[in-house]
């Protein structure tokens, strides 16, 4: 799953990672599945206008080190966390103002206005007990339905292919599985709510599904091709839909940006600049992709951290960042980047960093412990 990082410990690191990211690996037990508190279900929050205690533009991130999601303001840090599960990785807010947190166990749902877990909905995929580290078992991706009424999470199933579990967000319940790759990093959804797209790591593919016959397809994905298996590097991390033409943009360290037609199947290859590896990818509603580079495979002959800001035209702006990063979220007025540091492999940090996109300005920002998703609230 990684190139690796970076800053001191660079060789360090990089050989560590021979053994992690590019690796099969099984989950581990670092520590035990953390036990979670029962669910209040806060029926009242509909009636409380008063009770929008978290203010717009507040960022939202799974603390994958602490079983939690942290509320963030962007000025000062850290302003409450939530208990969700087990090692949450990826998370997506609806217009309702819910999260839905992909957790080892379950699907936490997290009402953000009054900032309390509501509901819990467990997987029907058997992946083994919920532990934490790199190859944990359970959710990763999750995206939502335009209409918010399904939500769609990646779950892995260690040494084995992953599924797509399909939630009815009204019911709160999984109401089908769909067969997927190995290792589902990302889920995204088609503009139309049509496709289900599931970005498979260590199959080196993309899995179409469509939401009305729940029809899976496979894509592969493999611009180096897929040499060394398991233990290769060069493999799909995170997808951001073009919102153009529906055409799915995928990274590849910071050298190739796959551009793929779903419907089709066949894709095309455009150059990138930043020469490192190449983790989360974000795009904005003009078609200004951002992709999170986390460090280099090779430190001597590969770049360091950094964020690339890709216009629609292909130009690039690279920001280098200190230290490995994970994802990225977007401002809505589209004029800072604010990017976790926890990061899936070691070198990992308890932050986030803020990036001014039109000074090249950056600031670093606590933010929970080993911060994967974000999202802008």
């Amino acid at each position: 799953m990684s190139r690796t990082a970076l800053s001191a410990g660079a060789v360090l690191l990089a050989a560590a990672a021979l053994a992690g990211c590019g690796g099969s690996g099984s989950a581990s037990a670092e520590s035990p599945a953390a036990e979670s508190p029962e669910p209040s279900r806060a029926t009242a929050t509909a009636t409380l206008p008063a009770e929008q205690r978290t203010p717009e533009g507040t960022l939202l991130v799974a603390d994958f080190g602490s079983d939690t999601v942290t509320f963030v303001d962007p000025e000062r840090g850290p302003v409450e966390s939530v208990k969700v599960g087990t090692a949450p990785y990826g998370l997506t807010v609806g217009d309702d103002g819910r999260a839905w947190v992909a957790t080892a166990e379950a699907v936490a749902v997290v009402d953000t206005r009054t900032r309390e877990r509501v509901d819990t909905i467990p997987y029907e995929t058997d992946s083994g007990p919920a532990t934490t580290g790199e190859y944990r078992g359970g959710g990763m991706g999750i995206a939502l339905s335009p209409d918010g009424e399904h939500a769609y999470v990646g779950v892995n199933v260690p040494d084995g292919k992953g599924t797509l579990e399909v939630i009815d967000t009204k019911k709160r319940e999984v109401t089908d599985t769909v067969p997927v790759g190995r290792r589902p990093f990302d889920v995204d959804v088609s503009k139309d709510g049509s496709e289900v797209y599931a970005t498979n790591h260590d199959s080196f593919d993309v899995t179409v599904v469509r939401a009305d016959s729940l029809k899976p397809r496979r894509i592969e994905v493999a611009p180096y091709g897929t040499e060394g298996g398991l233990g290769s590097w060069l493999k799909p991390h995170y997808a951001a839909v073009r919102p153009s033409d529906g055409k799915l943009l995928l990274p590849f360290e910071g050298e190739k940006l796959v551009v793929l037609d779903p419907r089709t199947g066949k894709s095309d290859i455009e150059p990138m600049t930043a020469n490192t590896h190449q983790h989360g990818a974000r795009i904005t509603d003009d078609g200004t992709l951002f992709a999170v580079g986390t460090g280099p495979i090779d430190p001597s002959e590969d770049e360091g951290p950094s964020l690339t800001m890709r216009t629609k035209d292909g130009k690039e702006k690279v920001f280098p960042l200190e230290g490995p990063h994970e994802d990225v979220a977007v401002s809505d007025d589209g004029g800072t980047a604010y990017v976790t540091g926890g990061f899936t492999r070691d070198g990992f940090w308890n932050g986030i960093t803020v990036v001014d996109l039109e000074s090249g300005d950056t600031r670093r920002l606590p933010a929970g412990e080993r911060p994967l998703g974000v999202a802008v609230l």
